[in-house]
């Protein structure tokens, strides 16, 4: 077994709290012994996830140090908004910001509003509370406007760190596709200053093609979690899913094939983490950063598989490549402004395009019911959650819509809901 490695040195120069964040990891490897390690039948190929988490704070932290000794600057972001393309062509490394847990509220509700959604007031939490090496270790983070609630919270934000805001326009009009294409040329303009390097069409193809093999990676995960019984819990794809936020992208892409490489003998061997006819969900709405697993923890326990997850820590965020056709940077960049300006976030109003993205995975795998995950006062997806159970609705598919927060207040509330949800699906008692 390696020696426990002492990363408290490294902690204390980043400015972290560092009683309170040995409390935090220490209540966060239970919380993750209790959801994860206590699967049965696990692929072995999650062994490498399992490390990833465990050394989430330390040898993940220690590389992006070592690479702001390199010279190479780090640029944080809490959207899939943000091109990792665009970061990867001048040498920087994109990174995602710790958000996901009822941390710090108390420190966040003195600049926030109590009726602030979870995912803001969380990532003020850990860097109010010096509970975030992420943010400590950014030399830019990058915010943009997908909603109000964000607009507004990057102006608090960037006096706690330097911020850079783009703007993502909310319709799909020429112009607001003319207004995003200038946006990611500011952008790039920015990226260029901080780090030094000029984008040239040479780094930037190289770095289409690293994040689009990333993204291909997961479609074939995705793609192998149609089969009956699927190969591998809704639990550890999500987990992957928020892993590609954080890890190296070569090296995680590697992992993914690698653990795919293992579904497949899974499938073909007919071999699943549950029964054939257990209760088949998939997941859709608000991104569920790490460590949000309560929502998919109480689904799976309860005897369903989550089969799929329409969410920008999920299908919305991945299902897209860039074209590898341009011939110069500004055709490069061109290319990865149409991509992302098809993603469908909820941002974006007319939204029809997600009420059918929403139809076709349930039915691409198998699914027997969607639940519709919201966090508290998340005005996007509460409000456009009535579109979405009117399209189920028609689709003939049955539609939960879960409301919650990051505490563990709820818990109990939530496991009822979800029970009688699954007696709708399987048509007799409550899964055991």
């Amino acid at each position: 077994m390696a020696e426990k490695v002492d990363y408290t040195p490294m902690w204390q120069e980043l400015g972290l709290n560092l009683e309170a964040h040995e409390g935090l990891l220490e209540v966060l490897g239970t919380f993750y012994n209790d959801i994860y390690l206590s699967q049965a039948d696990r692929p072995k190929g999650m062994e490498y996830f399992d490390f990833v988490i465990s050394e989430i704070h330390g040898l993940r932290i220690k590389e992006l140090q070592d690479a702001r000794k390199a010279g190479r600057k780090i640029f944080g972001t809490f959207c899939l908004y943000v091109p990792e393309e665009l970061i990867l062509a001048v040498d920087g490394i994109c990174i995602g910001l710790c958000a996901g847990a009822d941390v710090g509220m108390e420190e966040a509700e003195k600049l926030l509003p109590r009726n602030t959604c979870a995912l803001i007031k969380s990532f003020f939490g850990f860097t109010m509370s010096g509970l975030c090496p992420y943010v400590a270790s950014a030399d830019l983070v990058i915010g943009e406007t997908t909603c109000d609630g964000k607009t507004k919270a990057y102006e608090l934000f960037g006096e706690l760190k330097d911020t850079f805001v783009i703007e993502v326009p909310h319709m799909k009009t020429s112009m607001g596709r003319a207004l995003w294409r200038s946006e990611l040329e500011r952008l790039a303009g920015k990226l260029e200053e901080i780090a030094g390097v000029r984008m040239s069409t040479v780094k930037l193809a190289a770095a289409v093609r690293t994040v689009n093999a990333k993204r291909a990676a997961l479609h074939r995960l995705n793609a192998l979690r149609a089969a009956t019984p699927t190969p591998i819990s809704g639990r550890d794809a999500l987990l992957i899913n928020q892993i590609s936020f954080y890890d190296d992208p070569v090296r995680f892409t590697e992992s993914v094939n690698a653990l795919c490489d293992e579904l497949d003998e899974r499938v073909a061997a007919g071999a699943g983490v549950g029964p054939v006819d257990a209760p088949r969900v998939l997941v859709s709405g608000c991104p569920m950063a790490i460590p949000n697993w309560k929502v998919p923890f109480v689904i799976e326990k309860n005897g369903a598989v989550i089969v799929g997850e329409e969410s920008c820590v999920g299908e919305r965020g991945t299902r897209n490549l860039v074209a590898e056709s341009g011939r110069d940077v500004d055709e490069i960049i061109d290319s990865i402004a149409a991509r992302y300006f098809d993603i469908d976030c909820a941002c974006f109003t007319p939204n029809d395009e997600r009420l059918e993205h929403i139809v076709e995975m349930a039915r691409a795998y198998g699914a027997d019911g969607v639940i519709h995950y919201a966090l508290q006062f998340c005005g996007p997806y509460t409000i456009e959650a009535k579109r979405v159970e009117a399209a189920l609705k028609d689709a003939g598919v049955p539609l939960l819509k879960l409301e919650t927060d990051y505490s563990m207040e709820d818990m109990a509330q939530l496991e009822t809901r979800v029970q009688a949800f699954l007696e709708v699906l399987v048509g007799v008692g409550a899964p055991k």
